[in-house]
């Protein structure tokens, strides 16, 4: 895990992230109690797919070595669609605008406590820059990479297979439904069936990259199948479902709010 740390907004206050493996995480109490959710630890636990949070150790601003609850982007993303505070698709602007580019970027975010620690312990400064330094290398091997394989596949594609995939309940929260709800749209609309326990894509949509099936064992003699979304199928539902319903995401319902 990388250093802790804070990106700083006078309008919606101080948010920590870590980056473990190459992957930015937000401090889910952080992110929760910004977008007004009153029972910060009820959001993260009822509203989070598990796999998109992780418990890692952080120090408080006493030195205490803590366990908290970190969120990757998709779960980031999850809370700011349930939210209902007036400016959370400010905040989501915020973070993919200016705070994740800035991540992707340059590997580290600038603030002002980064600028002040650098003065403090150059040191610490210049193993962060050789560490930036090998980052921009492995950056430049893949985009080598990406070119080469044009035009087999596109960039856009690339980005698609490595994001994710995301369960249906995790969708239908998006959309202030239940899962049954959503899935009961997607057969009225021609896009799935049902065999079994199991829904699956009709021979028309099963060959665009839309699902993943995924196997759990249970036991030894028992395992089910379920079908996650990838995220190009996230944005054929959201298409979809605006298009042929009208129905939009909680978070872009009603009049812009910025």
């Amino acid at each position: 895990m990388d250093n802790l740390t804070v990106f700083e907004n006078a309008e919606f206050g101080s948010v920590r992230t870590v980056t473990i493996k190459g992957i930015p995480y937000f401090v889910g109490k952080d992110v929760a109690s910004v977008l007004g959710y009153s029972n910060t630890r009820d959001a993260l636990a009822k509203r989070l797919d598990e796999e998109d949070k992780d418990g890692v150790a952080i120090c408080d601003s006493i030195g205490r070595e803590q366990i908290v609850t970190v969120i990757n982007e998709s779960g980031l993303y999850s809370l700011i669609l349930s939210s209902k505070m007036p400016n959370a698709k400010k905040f989501k602007r915020w973070v993919t605008n200016e705070v994740l580019p800035s991540i992707r970027q340059h590997g580290v975010y600038a603030t002002d406590s980064f600028i002040k620690k650098s003065i403090e312990d150059p040191a610490w400064a210049i193993s962060v820059l050789q560490e930036l330094q090998a980052k921009e290398e492995k950056l430049a091997m893949q985009q080598q990479i990406i070119l080469e394989m044009k035009p087999k596949v596109s960039y856009y594609d690339l980005i698609l297979q490595s994001t994710s995939v995301v369960s249906i309940s995790k969708i239908s929260k998006d959309y202030g439904m239940s899962p049954q709800a959503l899935n009961k749209l997607l057969h009225e609309l021609g896009v799935q069936y049902k065999q079994g326990k199991m829904w699956l894509l009709y021979q028309k949509y099963a060959d665009q990259g839309y699902t993943q099936s995924k196997t759990h064992t249970i036991n030894a003699e028992k395992s089910v199948m379920h079908t996650y979304w990838t995220q190009k199928g996230r944005l054929f539902l959201y298409e979809l479902l605006k298009t042929k319903k009208s129905i939009l995401p909680m978070i872009e319902r009603g009049e812009e709010n910025v």
